[in-house]
């Protein structure tokens, strides 16, 4: 079957990928919490490794370049074009911030951000077609935008990925295939943070893990609680990173 025909479709969240500051402490924190094992990435952005679950690729753990660039996850979108995409945000009142360019044989990538200042990738897969998010532990299991738009997200998101943003609990979402894929929620308080996209990660236990989080040299930041999509815990790793785990089982 080829690569076309995997696709995944337009605007469906397929990928994520951390840039930190401590690469090797970085893949000790996450390959213990959710069981990775890690291999080499393409290197155009400097040191790169994705992460595995058995031979299965879920997410990508890369050194920022950029001296003060804060530890965060970024939350790539799977896209027809990725140069066609780029001009989008730029069309739409967003920003270009790398590429597009080319990662190898894996794909076409660029990393832009909103109308709001939220940082998010696109992801044109040719070799590389990434993940789309499910319920296996260890695997990216939902995308969340927190902005005080909402409205002008759901604007933007439309125009620049093309897919339709319909009213869900707790805010809205995009729909591929008549599906949520991705949240929209909006936050008047980020607490110094700019908007943001959060990455979700599947666990069995919330509690066990934010625990396990802690005793790894992370930080508990909202302790474990319901949500829409099920209980969950906002965490940091030892450098700061920001992610939330979420029971999908």
């Amino acid at each position: 079957m080829s690569a076309l025909t995997l696709r995944l479709a337009q605007g469906t969240p397929c990928w994520v990928s951390l840039m930190t500051d401590d690469l090797p402490g970085a893949r000790a924190f996450y390959g213990q919490l959710l069981g990775w094992t890690f291999t080499a990435g393409p290197a155009q952005l400097g040191a790169y490794v994705r992460a595995r679950l058995g031979e299965e690729p879920v997410a990508g753990l890369g050194v920022s370049s950029v001296t003060g660039f804060p530890v965060q996850w970024t939350t790539y979108f799977a896209v027809d074009s990725a140069d066609r995409s780029a001009q989008l945000v730029r069309e739409c009142g967003g920003t270009v911030a790398v590429g597009p360019l080319q990662a190898e044989r894996a794909g076409r990538l660029a990393i832009a951000a909103d109308v709001s200042g939220a940082v998010f990738g696109l992801w044109q897969g040719a070799e590389h077609l990434g993940r789309e998010a499910g319920p296996e532990p260890g695997g990216p299991a939902w995308a969340e935008l927190l902005t005080p738009d909402p409205d002008g997200a759901a604007v933007f998101y439309r125009a620049v990925l093309g897919v339709p943003v319909a009213q869900a609990e707790g805010g809205s979402a995009l729909l591929v295939g008549g599906r949520p894929v991705a949240g929209i929620r909006r936050r008047a308080e980020l607490r110094g943070h700019p908007p943001r996209w959060r990455t979700h990660f599947a666990v069995t236990d919330a509690e066990l893990t934010a625990r396990r989080a802690v005793e790894l040299g992370g930080r508990v930041l909202v302790e474990p609680h319901p949500t829409p999509r099920g209980r969950a815990a906002r965490l940091a790793d030892p450098r700061g990173g920001h992610f939330s785990v979420l029971e999908t089982v």
